[in-house]
């Protein structure tokens, strides 16, 4: 292991750590599109329903979490959500809580698609354990 590099200045070690690093995180993001692509959704339609699945403490998720889930603008997200409707996956519900909002909920072939491609992502990350891992950054 080489010696931590001056602060300001980085050594060819940080280099190939930073290197390694966003090539094994491009090849699963490469795996996620073909996987997505093979289920027949986008890869942002996977990303999308895994955001509302996967939303803490509830099935559900309002655009504008979505939108910050997925790092993108609101009006990309309304789009986003109007293509899933239109494809069977998800439905709009006014929320009964604040009639503002806006719930984004997964329909039952969402459900079903998201599952499979849920299984095969967490099956890959498997296969990547250690060769997946975030460099060690001295501080």
């Amino acid at each position: 292991m080489t010696a931590p590099s001056k602060p300001g200045k980085l050594a060819k070690a940080d280099f190939a750590q930073l290197s390694e690093f966003r090539y094994q995180m491009r090849r699963f993001e490469r795996f996620s599109e073909q996987a997505a692509q093979s289920e027949g959704v986008t890869p942002l339609q996977y990303l999308l329903m895994l955001h509302i699945k996967g939303y803490p403490e509830r099935d559900w998720a309002t655009i504008g979490e979505l939108a910050e889930r997925l790092q993108a603008a609101h009006h990309s997200v309304v789009a986003l959500v109007t293509r899933c409707e239109a494809a069977g996956l998800v439905k709009r519900r006014v929320s009964e809580h604040d009639r503002r909002q806006v719930e984004v909920h997964l329909l039952d072939d969402g459900e079903r698609v998201l599952a499979r491609l849920a299984q095969l992502h967490r099956a890959e990350l498997k296969s990547l354990k250690g060769a997946f891992t975030v460099p060690q950054i001295d501080l």
